[in-house]
């Protein structure tokens, strides 16, 4: 090791101490020796070059243990604008500059300032977005760094009006590299000093921009990946709101009119329309607008307003263009169902700008939803009107019926009281009566179904004394009971309220269950009907100890025109509807019908009525 690379000790620093003071002495006492003082200022020399480099190495390791500190915490943060501070914080730490920039490449190749911090580690507004960008373009043009000590001097720089304006002195500049691409620039500046950087800063500079970019970039394409991940999942999102809204309406307009403003909102177009496609040749109907104030709604026909949409139909392919004469740009989607389209929608801008190949999908994965709900609510209200013409049918042929059957079994009666019959006459005429009975029980049960299917048919609540109800079902059912031999049990609590029903209604129910329990129940058995108070109810229960019921049967029970198919049920008479309409009766009293059952053992049906009120009482 040579005599200027040795440590400085505090030993030779206290020598060359005391040699100054002995240099002054002898200066004062007139009796200076030359040779001394030559030598005395050989080793102040050497010192002060020792001193020189000292302080160099440790600026040197300071710097790169900035670098170092600086470099563990760049990697600490993925959000963009931290990691901008850091960086910036950490080039004027590194450089002391008075304050510093730093500049990412726009999407039009220029620069646009991301982070401007000054030496008090404080952002800096727009207003002071005052530096060289003749420096910082060429910087980003070249790839190559820039150190002036003093720009206002500087003859590639000094003309340049930025720079004579901020009288800007010490500037330095260097490209942000990130797989093998300029992406942005660095750049410090001091308008008070001048000869503040050195090559050596403009070096480690250039060495922490290199570490700096990679923090960036990461930091970039994290933020593009997380934007991208947000803007998806809120598709989603979005898309599930859509599902929700479709799959709870069987209505074609509600239908149409969902798809119509979430295709317009997630394309961000100003306006549309939707319209159902029918026949062939196929035209547009029941069209639906949106974006429009009221009194501008178009009247032409879509197809007039935009002639492609027939092409659309025919070929099944969206169509994006701007060739109306306003240039106005639209969007025309088909809406597939299988191989047909089944609707058309049209979606415009108020301004050129043509929908992107984004807008196309979302609403394409729109429609291809909305296609599904459409045609299931076409094909509901298809079923709907069936039904309701079928109701109409049923009704009005029952109530044609009537009067012949009556005239039938009138006649029947007539002839059997005329007398001088034969017995097998008089037999074949109370077969005709029994028969139009049960044509007249099969024609009130297809007119009761007809109302309760249309929507006609109402209660008609009145209050009364549970035992009547009682008493007329044991009067109507009593004869058929004792002629099956079955034992009859009531279980009845006492003092039971009045109730609040359609009595005839109730008396209709309270006969079917009675009816179907002595009628699957074999010769001998027992029917029970129990009635007590539960809450403010009064709950009725009629029990068989007949075939009973396995769970699959109790399932298809209240099918219209369902029966079992052992030979014991198709032994007896019965339609298959009287249990439906039980069924349907029981729910417009408010409640339903609960079914307990074994096989071979018989059957428990419950419900219950309301008790009338005190207010109903006085009615």
């Amino acid at each position: 090791m040579t005599e200027n690379n040795k440590k400085l000790t505090e030993i030779e620093i206290a020598n060359m101490r005391n040699n100054l003071n002995l240099l002054r002495s002898q200066l004062k006492a007139g009796r200076l020796d030359p040779v001394f003082l030559t030598k005395q200022i050989d080793k102040l020399d050497n010192l002060l070059m020792r001193v020189g480099q000292e302080q160099a190495n440790q600026t040197q390791a300071a710097r790169f243990e900035a670098l170092y500190n600086v470099s563990r915490v760049l990697g600490s943060s993925l959000d963009l604008q931290v990691v901008l501070d850091q960086v910036m914080d950490a080039i004027i730490q590194l450089t002391n500059a008075e304050r510093g920039f730093l500049m990412l490449r726009d999407d039009d190749g220029g620069l646009t300032v991301k982070a401007a911090r000054n030496f008090d580690q404080q952002t800096l507004g727009s207003e002071d977005f005052k530096f060289s960008r003749t420096v910082a373009n060429r910087v980003l043009d070249t790839g190559e760094p820039i150190l002036t000590t003093n720009a206002s001097e500087d003859p590639r720089f000094a003309g340049q009006a930025s720079i004579v304006a901020q009288s800007l002195r010490s500037i330095m500049a260097t490209p942000l590299r990130a797989r093998g691409n300029v992406i942005g620039v660095v750049y410090v500046d001091s308008r008070a000093l001048a000869g503040l950087f050195r090559e050596d800063d403009l070096n480690a500079l250039d060495a922490f921009s290199a570490q700096a970019a990679i923090a960036l970039d990461n930091a970039l394409l994290f933020s593009a990946t997380d934007q991208a991940l947000s803007a998806r999942v809120d598709e989603l999102q979005q898309l599930r709101r859509i599902d929700l809204q479709l799959s709870q309406t069987l209505d074609t307009d509600k239908a149409m009119s969902f798809t119509l403003e979430w295709a317009c909102r997630l394309s961000e177009a100003d306006a549309g329309y939707m319209g159902l496609v029918e026949g062939n040749p196929p035209t547009i109907t029941r069209l639906h607008y949106y974006g429009f104030h009221e009194g501008q709604t178009p009247t032409d026909p879509l197809h007039v307003l935009y002639p492609q949409t027939l092409e659309a139909i025919e070929t099944g392919k969206y169509i994006n263009d701007i060739s109306r004469e306003d240039g106005i740009p639209y969007l025309i989607v088909p809406i597939r169902r299988d191989q047909d389209v089944i609707a058309i929608l049209v979606l415009e801008r108020h301004q050129p700008i043509r929908f992107t190949d984004r807008h196309h999908d979302l609403v394409e994965r729109v429609v291809t939803r909305a296609s599904i709900s459409i045609e299931n609510a076409r094909l509901y209200a298809a079923v709907q009107a069936a039904d309701k013409a079928k109701s109409e049918f049923v009704g009005i042929v029952a109530h044609d019926l009537k009067s012949p059957m009556t005239g039938i079994k009138g006649y029947a009666e007539l002839l059997i009281m005329l007398g001088n019959l034969t017995e097998n006459q008089i037999s074949y005429l109370q077969k005709i009566s029994h028969t139009v009975e049960r044509m007249e029980i099969l024609v009130s049960d297809l007119a009761d179904i007809s109302r309760i299917e249309s929507g006609h048919f109402f209660m008609d609540p009145t209050h009364f004394k549970v035992e009547d109800v009682i008493q007329a079902v044991k009067d109507s059912t009593m004869p058929q009971i004792k002629s099956h031999g079955h034992q009859w049990i009531e279980e009845i609590e006492p003092d039971l309220p009045e109730i609040w029903t359609d009595y005839y209604r109730l008396l209709q129910v309270l006969t079917n269950l009675v009816s179907n329990a002595y009628k699957y129940t074999p010769d001998g058995g027992t029917i029970t009907l129990r009635v007590k108070q539960a809450a403010d109810r009064v709950e009725f229960s009629v029990s068989d100890t007949g075939i009973g019921l396995s769970e699959q049967q109790i399932a298809m029970l209240g099918t219209k025109f369902w029966r079992a198919e052992d030979n014991f049920t198709r032994s007896q008479p019965g339609t298959g509807l009287g249990f439906f309409i039980t069924k349907s009766l029981i729910e417009q009293m408010g409640d339903s019908i609960r079914i307990e059952s074994e096989l071979g053992k018989g059957s428990t049906f419950t419900f219950s009525v309301p008790i009338a009120t005190a207010e109903q009482l006085q009615t």
